[in-house]
């Protein structure tokens, strides 16, 4: 009677059960009055933004739900503070216009009060995008001054110290970032709230370092924010800020 020989697996044809990080070629970046994510999006919970968001499919359409409606396009341009809902998509450019640069104010001429279709921008490069962050012409430079004390980092500091320090009172500086920015102030603020806690995961701090150095109370205080202006929590983002491992500039 034979026997049969013992069954050694081929190395070559035994497969990783890791599945693959869709992650891993995704690119996220934090410029002078923007932020860049190219790679792909997961699933998220409605949020707001407190800047443009301009949703660049690199293949197929970009979908938004707004809670009334679905909106489909190759690219898509969300104002500040609309409440949206982005469909998983295996490849996307996103650009997250802050509402103080000059691109804003491009934005804002030709944006209507909602979601927007905006295929004239399929071809928007970080490039052409960095060159459109310098100052916006509609925003008052005292409005400006503030914004820029608090993107800072100086958020110690109270508003009607700023707002004095511009030459404002503190109702006609709360009352500028509504006309003018289309959203509360504080909202702008913990935006930038966000930046800071960004670039300190970036550096390789933990989530409640990132947390108190961004002025947050706490990590679960920071994950409640991210989660109400971005759809997903820090740690959803975290693996791609530490692979990236660069300080933002």
């Amino acid at each position: 009677m034979m026997r049969s020989a013992p069954f050694t697996p081929n190395p070559a044809a035994v497969q990783d059960p890791t599945p693959p990080d869709p992650y891993r070629q995704a690119r996220f970046h934090i410029g002078r009055g923007y932020a860049l994510y190219e790679g792909p999006a997961g699933d998220n919970a409605p949020h707001r933004h407190a800047a443009f968001q301009v949703a660049i499919a690199l293949q197929g359409e970009v979908v938004f739900g707004d809670g009334l409606r679905e909106h489909r396009g190759p690219v898509l341009v969300v104002p500040p503070l609309q409440r949206h809902q982005l469909m998983p998509h295996r490849d996307l450019r996103c650009f997250f216009i802050e509402p103080h640069c000059s691109f804003a104010d491009e934005l804002r001429a030709v944006c209507g009060p909602g979601i927007t279709a905006m295929p004239a921008l399929r071809q928007l490069s970080e490039e052409q995008v960095r060159s459109r962050g310098g100052a916006s012409a509609q925003v008052d430079p005292r409005l400006q001054q503030v914004m820029a004390a608090l993107s800072r980092g100086n958020d110690e500091a109270a508003l009607p110290v700023l707002a004095q320090q511009a030459g404002l009172s503190p109702q006609r500086l709360r009352a500028l970032a509504r006309e003018q920015l289309g959203m509360p102030l504080a909202r702008w603020r913990i935006w930038q709230r966000l930046r800071l806690a960004a670039s300190a995961l970036r550096r390789g701090e933990s989530l409640a370092e990132a947390a108190l150095a961004a002025g947050f109370a706490d990590q679960a205080h920071f994950s409640r924010t991210m989660r109400e202006m971005f759809g997903v929590t820090p740690s959803v983002v975290l693996p791609l800020l530490r692979a990236q491992g660069l300080p933002a500039t």
